[in-house]
């Protein structure tokens, strides 16, 4: 039931839900087993990268919560990024860490998740210590010697990381709170950490561009020890880099491309990294294009069939929201509204799959007849307008009495350069 809620009150907000997304899933399945494979090859040591494609509306923000889900059944840890010229520059790998230790999260905590991850292997570190014989007097050196042999291969490229923990364990164990959640704060790739915090735990300046290679390796070292044995890392939206100037833009794409082997050579066992962007980003000259390199490693076939298409490939294309499909989302949305209704009868009666194709073809027409961006518009409107009321007034019918209005201050940029005119659109059913 709080599941069902969840995602229906999101979709009343016009927002993809967070979670319960297996809730609405349609047309994904001819993706589940190859990306279930390539989850439980990253759980057993492996490294994956897989670039997603689709238009706006195709559901590549669905498409990655909705993988996210399936990750943290496994108990994985996600963190979903939106990349951004100004808050999160992807040529800036250390601005990109930052982003990912806070929104960092688990199936048992939100973000940002760092803390309690940490905690949790400390904790597992002292743990294994005990049932090795250590006695209570041993136990801070043996979690020492614990900890050292962990991170030795982290500490070859990244020393800095590992002397932040050790700070952060004797900060905590002064009863020194305050240092504690600076210096953790430093581990996290924050900036600005104040001076004596860092003193104490013997590490200098800011983490930087070469240094977050280093730190994704610690972190993930420590996400595996305290039980997480992936974590599946989102850069959304990777085509705005197609907006930002010449010269920020080539620094982009060469540290995706740097990314993108990084993982291919297995310096970060543990990892699945999943970008996404329009076709326009892949395929046009002021994005992937733009780097020969970075194109040839993303090079995917996608002149057959889109049935044909295929899942294991590094990059995979979401075909978009058809009338069909789009109805058969909306009465999926209606049928689980239906389940926790005050008056399910009612709503099914008055709102049945005829008048939810009727109301997703007024949509797709409000924009232009481009049903493929109409899903976020045609939802808030069918649980907001439609079915909230049908609910909650026993003489509500929307044949009679509810009539579409779009106005452009609820649409997106996208959406309202599709719709028809710059008026509200008003369309009876």
């Amino acid at each position: 039931m709080a599941r069902r809620r969840a995602v229906i009150d999101a979709l009343r907000r016009g927002a993809v839900p967070e979670s319960g997304l297996d809730l609405l899933a349609t047309g994904l399945d001819r993706f589940e087993s190859a990306l279930d494979a390539e989850l439980d090859a990253v759980a057993s040591g492996a490294s994956v990268f897989k670039a997603v494609r689709g238009e706006y509306g195709s559901g590549k923000t669905f498409f990655t919560r909705w993988l996210g889900e399936r990750a943290k059944r496994r108990n994985f840890a996600v963190a979903e990024i939106q990349v951004s010229e100004t808050e999160t520059p992807l040529h800036r790998l250390e601005t990109v860490y930052r982003r990912l230790t806070e929104r960092l999260t688990t199936a048992s905590f939100p973000p940002s998740a760092l803390r309690s991850v940490v905690d949790a292997w400390f904790y597992t570190l002292e743990e294994d210590a005990l049932a090795a014989g250590a006695g209570e007097d041993e136990l801070p050196a043996k979690v020492e010697k614990l900890l050292a042999a962990r991170l030795t291969e982290v500490s070859r490229h990244a020393p800095s990381f590992a002397t932040a923990l050790r700070g952060y364990r004797s900060a905590l164990a002064k009863g020194d709170e305050t240092t504690a959640a600076a210096i953790l704060a430093w581990l996290g790739g924050q900036p600005h950490v104040a001076a004596a915090a860092r003193r104490f735990a013997g590490v200098r300046g800011d983490l930087d561009h070469f240094g977050a290679f280093g730190f994704l390796q610690g972190l993930l070292t420590v996400l595996r020890d305290s039980g997480h044995p992936g974590l599946l890392v989102v850069l959304d939206e990777v085509e705005t880099l197609q907006r930002v100037r010449s010269d920020a833009r080539d620094k982009a794409l060469n540290a995706l491309r740097q990314l993108i082997d990084e993982v291919h050579s297995g310096r970060f066992p543990g990892l699945y990294l999943l970008i996404t962007g329009t076709p326009a980003f892949y395929d046009g000259q002021q994005g992937v294009q733009r780097l020969p390199p970075l194109a040839q490693r993303l090079a995917t076939d996608f002149t057959t069939d889109p049935r044909f298409d295929n899942p294991r490939a590094v990059q995979i294309r979401l075909p978009g929201f058809t009338l069909e499909s789009l109805v058969g989302l909306g009465t999926t949305v209606r049928d689980l509204y239906v389940a926790g209704a005050e008056a399910p009868d009612r709503v099914q009666d008055l709102a049945d799959d005829t008048y939810v194709t009727e109301l997703a073809r007024a949509v797709g027409g409000a924009l232009g007849g481009k049903v493929g961006v109409a899903p976020r518009l045609f939802l808030k409107k069918l649980v907001g307008d439609v079915l909230d009321r049908i609910d909650q007034f026993e003489d509500f019918d929307p044949r009679l009495h509810y009539t579409l209005t779009v106005k452009r201050s609820e649409l997106t940029d996208v959406e309202r350069n599709l719709a028809v005119t710059a008026d509200d659109v008003d369309l009876d059913l």
